[in-house]
Formats: C-alpha cells, structure tokens, sequence
C-alpha cells in the first residue's frame, strides 16, 4: 500500500508549530525585561524533543494502522463540527485506537502539566 508524505509532513509542521508558539511565549522581547527563568525541563528546546518524539510516534502509529490513517485523511476539508462528530463516532466504534492514540499523546499531556502549560479542548482532533 503506497501512502502519501502528508499526514507525516502534517506532524512535523505541527511540532514545529508548536515549537515556535511557546517559543513566541516564552522569549521575552526586546523591551520588556527578562522573564522568570523557565522551569526546568519546561524550555522551546524541550517542547520541540517532546513534541517530536510525539509526531513521530504518531506517524508510526497512523502508516502501521492504515485504518486509522485513512480515516483521520477522509477528514480534510471538513467542517469542524462535522470533524468533531466524526471523530466522535470513530472512537467510540474504536477505542482500542482511541486509547493506542491518547497513549502517544501522553508525553504531550505530561510535559503541558508539568510546565503549566494550557491542555488542548479535544487533543485527538488536533486542537
């Protein structure tokens, strides 16, 4: 089965999006004064190894479970609503994938804990 680059393309780009909005956050900018020092293991540097480490264990997941990968791709170009549900209703027909899926996501979810950081609405969705 051939598959494309772009669900691995898209992780990378979110881990790297990711990357650069705490990075955004979290370095002063040239007027203000220094910030708090960040917490340890809290640092833009930690974030993209986590995030990462996440994406690619993703990718993993989604090119070893074609399922999976072809239903997060019959989602494009959705409304988000209408993703929502689907999602919904994917997960609940699924949820040794939902658990396989919340399982690589949690270094995500244990490094927003420890470094304080907001928790996505709904992870699976991308939020």
């Amino acid at each position: 089965m051939v598959f494309t680059k772009s669900v691995a393309q898209r992780a990378v780009v979110a881990a790297a999006g990711a990357a650069m909005a705490v990075m955004a956050v979290a370095l002063p900018t040239s007027g203000q004064a220094l910030a708090a020092p960040t917490a340890p293991n809290c640092t833009p540097a930690d974030l993209a190894g986590v995030a990462s480490g996440v994406a690619a264990a993703a990718s993993a997941y989604l090119f070893t479970h074609p399922d999976v990968n072809d239903f997060y791709g019959s989602l494009q170009g959705k409304p988000r609503d209408e993703v929502a549900n689907e999602v919904r209703t994917f997960f609940n027909a699924n949820p040794q994938a939902h658990s396989e899926l919340q399982a690589i996501r949690q270094p995500m979810t244990d490094f927003r804990d420890r470094c304080g950081l907001e928790q996505p609405d709904r992870p699976l969705l991308g939020d």
